[in-house]
Formats: structure tokens, sequence, C-alpha cells
């Protein structure tokens, strides 16, 4: 590209790949632990290419929060192609919790710690990371009705659902054993049944 004569540098990084490696790092310590010279040498980049290509810390939080949620419905999506509805919501929560990588698994979802981090100090960014929230619940309550529940039962259903991941998502900061995750995961699909029956 040629600006007023001049060749322009091109950003000599994968955007892609520094994007990951943030999101990484904000899901690990959360937006206001994390600094710019901490995303930096994350990214592996220069203070420049990092203003050139994702303007301030501020945006691209948002698009990490917006990677992070595209990760999730991926996750919920592969589940779907492969298990009828209401099993495609347990394994997605055996994969998350109980199944996740083990470093990740005591970082919670970076949907809910952005929440509990930011709300009533930068709201919109809270209110993203809910928005976020908000369309996995409505994910859950789709494969609730694909699953035969009525479209009231399957809206309760999701809303229980949710508050089961986000408070397991909370407790899993505290260093959950697996085995009381996966517990507690019978326990909420057993009752989904017993919701059916």
């Amino acid at each position: 590209m040629v600006h007023n004569g001049l060749m322009a540098r091109p950003i000599q990084f994968e955007t892609d790949q520094a994007r990951e490696r943030a999101m990484i790092l904000f899901w690990r310590r959360g937006y206001q632990a994390t600094s710019l010279p901490d995303l930096l040498e994350a990214m592996g980049i220069s203070r420049s290419s990092f203003y050139a290509a994702f303007v301030d810390k501020r945006s691209l939080f948002a698009d990490c929060l917006d990677l992070f949620a595209r990760r999730t419905h991926t996750l919920l999506d592969h589940a779907r192609q492969s298990h009828p509805p209401v099993g495609a919501l347990r394994h997605f929560f055996e994969r998350t919790f109980a199944r996740a990588n083990e470093a990740q698994a005591n970082w919670g979802c970076m949907l809910v710690n952005t929440v509990v981090e930011l709300s009533g100090v930068d709201d919109n960014l809270s209110a993203q990371a809910s928005g976020h929230l908000s369309d996995v619940q409505a994910a859950f309550q789709r494969c609730l009705v694909d699953a035969g529940y009525s479209r009231r039962g399957a809206a309760e259903l999701g809303a229980f659902l949710m508050v089961v991941n986000e408070g397991m998502r909370v407790s899993s900061r505290r260093g959950l054993a697996r085995r009381q995750q996966l517990e507690r995961i019978d326990v909420a699909f057993r009752f989904l049944e017993t919701a059916r029956a």
C-alpha cells in the first residue's frame, strides 16, 4: 500500500496469533491486572505494532471477549454435531469444566470473570460479556427445545443451566477438583431429566 508516494510498512506479525495470546493472558489475569508491557511480551510485538494493529488495550480486550465467545459457541456447535441435544449440553459442560486443559481449568470463564471484575468499573465491557453469556443461555435453550422440552420449560431450564455454568466457573477459580465438578454436573443433568419427566 502506498501513501503520499511512500510504501507503508506491513505489520510484521500474525495478528490472529497475537490476539490469541492476548486472550489467554486476559483470561488468566483479568483486564485490570494485565498491563501493556505484559501484553507486548506475551504477544511478542513492539508497542508501535500493537497500536497500529489493535488501537489500545481496551479495544483489544473487547476483541478478545468476542473471540472467547465464538470459541464457546464453536464447542457447543461441535457437541451438537455428534450428540443428541441434552447429551450435547452435558458434553459441553464436561468438556469445558472437567476435561479442560489442566492449566486453564482454574481460570474460570473469561466472560463470567469480566462481569465479576468490571461491573461498576467499565459497564460497557461488562455489558459486552453479559450479552455473550445471554447468547450462550439462548443456545442452551435451543438445545432443550430440540430435546422436547416446552418453550417455557426450556427457557426456565436454560436459565438454570446458566446459573450452574456461572457458579461453577467462579468456583473453578478456587481450584475445585475435577471429581467435584463432574459430581455437580451430574446433579444438574439429573435435575433436567426429572424436570422433563
